[in-house]
């Protein structure tokens, strides 16, 4: 498996290009601020074709290059339903002060073609199989995507702004909410099996038997006290 990722942009937003292999289709995750460049570069690198761009969660730090990134292929992009009004209006995602900020900067609106991700789902693309998990906490429409264990790969977890080394992503912006976090937390994060790698929406990347071990959010969780002081991370 190939798996060429790269931090984008003003937020560092990991932007990530999956294959099967080297000259082998590929899917893009979270093309966020400023990651078109980088995106063809890992494209020309590897001798990819992209066939979709699938989305965390619609915060603009991981949308922000999703109509050119689309446009130049020729593909569609996936984001949950919840989430869909924030590729067209950032402002009303992160609040009117944060998103007046952005507006005079960014192009925002959707790719011409959008499917709509679900709970559960299993995304056949690019001879990948990925398996969608609804998780809201950092926004209502967030999700994480699987890949199972291949051969001697271990799984990977693609976490969004759910989970980071040491940390979990904000809950204090519209559609937040602490509560789902720490269920979404329980309910995605804690069946995983220990050897799973976590690459997540900003930061290095990690495993679930790390964070089970040392992140102060995912053992409380565990312990069912659910809250925990460590600052959070993410847009």
């Amino acid at each position: 498996m190939l798996i060429a990722g790269f931090p984008a942009g003003a937020w560092g937003t990991n932007c990530y290009l999956v294959a099967p292999a080297a000259g082998e289709e590929c899917v893009i995750i979270d093309p966020g601020h400023q990651a078109a460049d980088g995106v063809a570069e890992a494209i020309a690198k590897h001798r990819l074709k992209p066939v979709a761009v699938v989305l965390t969660h619609g915060h603009i730090d991981h949308v922000a290059s999703v109509v050119p990134v689309c446009g130049a292929h020729d593909v569609p992009a996936w984001i949950h339903p919840a989430d869909r009004y924030m590729m067209s209006d950032p402002e009303k995602a992160l609040g009117r002060a944060f998103g007046a900020q952005l507006m005079g900067e960014l192009t925002v609106g959707e790719p011409s073609d959008v499917h709509e991700l679900t709970d559960g789902s299993v995304l056949d693309l690019a001879g990948l199989e990925l398996t969608v998990s609804h998780a809201p906490g950092h926004t209502k429409g967030s999700v994480t995507f699987g890949l199972p264990d291949a051969g001697d790969v271990p799984p990977v977890f693609f976490s969004g702004d759910l989970l980071f080394a040491g940390s979990i992503g904000r809950t204090d912006l519209p559609g937040g909410d602490h509560a789902e976090m720490l269920e979404s937390l329980a309910r995605v994060c804690l069946p995983l099996d220990d050897s799973t790698v976590v690459l997540s929406g900003h930061g290095p990347q990690t495993t679930i038997g790390r964070e089970r071990a040392t992140n102060p959010y995912l053992r409380e969780v565990a312990a069912g006290r659910g809250s925990a002081g460590a600052p959070r991370r993410g847009m």
